[in-house]
This record gives C-alpha cells, sequence and structure tokens, in this order.
C-alpha cells in the first residue's frame, strides 16, 4: 500500500473520494507520477520532487503544488476559493474544476523537468 493510500485510507469516505479524483485527474495527465511522502504529507512526486501534497482538516481539503507559481497559473480561475502562496482549498461541496487540476500538475511537472523557469 502506497503512502498516499495510507492516508486516504483514514479520510471518511467523502474527502477520500475527492482526494482520489485529484489522483487520478493527475496520473492520468502523468502516468509516471510516484506516491509518497513531501513535508510530512502524502504526495505525488515526479522525478523525485513533490507535484501535489494532500491533507485534510475539518475546515477543508487542500491540495499543495509546493510552487507559488503554479497557485498563480490557476488564481484566476479559482475565485470562491481560499488560496494562499502555495496552497489550493477546496470542500468536498465545492470540489476544484477537472481543468483547474490538470494545469497545476501540468505547470508543477513543467518547473520540474526545466520546461518552466
Amino acid at each position: 500500500m502506497s503512502q498516499l493510500d495510507a492516508y486516504l485510507d483514514t479520510l471518511d469516505a467523502s474527502t477520500r473520494g475527492a482526494f482520489e479524483h485529484v489522483r487520478e485527474l493527475a496520473v492520468g495527465l502523468v502516468p509516471g507520477l510516484e506516491e509518497g511522502r513531501s513535508y510530512g504529507m502524502a504526495a505525488l512526486k515526479y522525478q523525485g520532487k513533490p507535484v501535489l501534497g494532500f491533507l485534510a482538516t475539518k475546515q477543508h481539503l487542500s491540495i499543495f503544488p509546493f510552487s507559488p507559481a503554479a497557485v498563480d497559473a490557476v488564481r484566476d480561475r479559482l475565485d470562491g476559493y481560499d488560496l494562499s502562496k502555495g496552497t489550493i482549498r477546496f470542500t468536498t461541496t465545492r470540489p476544484l474544476p477537472d481543468e483547474v487540476v490538470r494545469d497545476v500538475v501540468r505547470h508543477r511537472v513543467d518547473e520540474i523537468s526545466g520546461a518552466r523557469r
């Protein structure tokens, strides 16, 4: 069992489902993503570097793209969502748009591979 699966197994069904959907979108876009941990969070990695971290709290779900530039790249499409420098927060009743998730993953993978600087 991967570290991401182990984390998801600790969550309620709706939270787990929301994160599983984000993972499916990311892996569908970049099939070589690895599952592990980064900065203490369950994460998806590319070439050993973190692409997305996952964290659930009582108030919201968060993905961490480990890149302020990745958050900024989609900021204009996330009106009404809670954003910070490196975090995108959402809820099970207001999930992130699929194309936003894909664009965050694309941006981060491009950063890691050197296509974005």
